[in-house]
């Protein structure tokens, strides 16, 4: 494959991972008060490991002696993705606004653009930068509705700074990978991804069960666990990998600006969410923006 070809096949993943990501945020805000959060991303996992491990555990078998090398950078990237990511997230969620959970996350790109810099060399071009702020302020339009006066009324919380923590925890899954470049296939990667995140997850979901009561699967709601457990957990892991190992973490990041254009057009669809004209202005920013990064070297 050439290198071009190999650059736009990244892109074209890290772009599904938006729409899969978006997804899961849709289906976790239709699920509320059905679902405990912590629960949907424990069993989504748990369900993530059984589907892939009649192909995974081979591979990891097969590879066994390169996993016992890099066992440290496989449980750091682990912990940091499948455990704390999305569980921190859904923690945050519970004590802090929807918006305020949008701001904080449309940062990611900000982070792990500037840790990349300083921590990988990979050079923050004036080009990348505008991009990554064009970005940014095509966020701000989608959330705030196109009024900035909606940011004065912002009230910070504990969530805030638990939401921070996922920002971090992102951050430092993204760099590590990069910087890891643990010699595995995808699929054994992935397999001992969601093998070794599960147990960080478990003591959240005991905290979660012994508080509000055990949550388990049933038969009518099946559909929602398999659903993210393909989209937003397999493949959009399995794609974000191969995107920042292919064009880099910063540029990566930049390609979780589309999770609330999707989520948008998601929500209208399947939650009667309306679409309004700044959706529209803020989406057309954020694909300048993302365009632009992607191209500067």
């Amino acid at each position: 494959m050439t290198p071009r070809a190999s650059f736009f096949l990244a892109c074209a993943g890290l772009t599904a991972t938006g729409f899969f990501w978006a997804l899961n945020a849709v289906i976790g805000r239709g699920t509320a008060g059905d679902i405990p959060p912590v629960a949907l991303a424990f069993w989504r996992w748990v369900l993530a490991f059984v589907l892939i491990a009649p192909f995974g555990i081979p591979a990891v078998i097969k590879h066994w002696s390169v996993a016992r090398a890099h066992w440290r950078a496989l449980i750091v990237l682990a912990t940091f993705s499948v455990g704390l990511f999305n569980t921190l997230l859904y923690i945050a969620a519970q004590t802090t606004s929807a918006l305020n959970i949008a701001l904080i996350n449309s940062s990611l790109p900000i982070s792990v653009g500037l840790v990349a810099h300083f921590a990988l060399q990979e050079r923050l071009t004036p080009a990348r930068a505008v991009g990554i702020a064009l970005g940014f302020l095509g966020i701000l339009i989608i959330i705030t509705e196109a009024n900035p006066t909606r940011l004065l009324g912002l009230k910070f919380v504990p969530g805030d700074l638990i939401m921070l923590a996922a920002v971090a925890s992102w951050t430092t899954f993204s760099i590590a990978l990069r910087k890891a470049g643990v010699p595995l296939s995808a699929l054994a990667f992935l397999t001992l991804q969601i093998g070794m995140g599960i147990p960080v997850i478990a003591p959240f979901f005991l905290v979660e069960s012994l508080l509000g009561g055990l949550h388990l699967p049933r038969l009518d709601n099946l559909w929602i666990y398999l659903v993210i457990a393909i989209g937003p957990s397999l493949l959009g892991y399995q794609f974000w990998n191969n995107g920042v190992r292919r064009i880099g973490a910063s540029r990566a990041a930049l390609f979780l600006y589309l999770v609330p254009i999707f989520a948008t057009v998601l929500g209208y669809f399947f939650l009667d969410e309306r679409l309004a004209l700044f959706h529209a202005g803020g989406g057309s920013l954020i694909f300048l923006g993302l365009l632009l990064a992607t191209r500067a070297r």
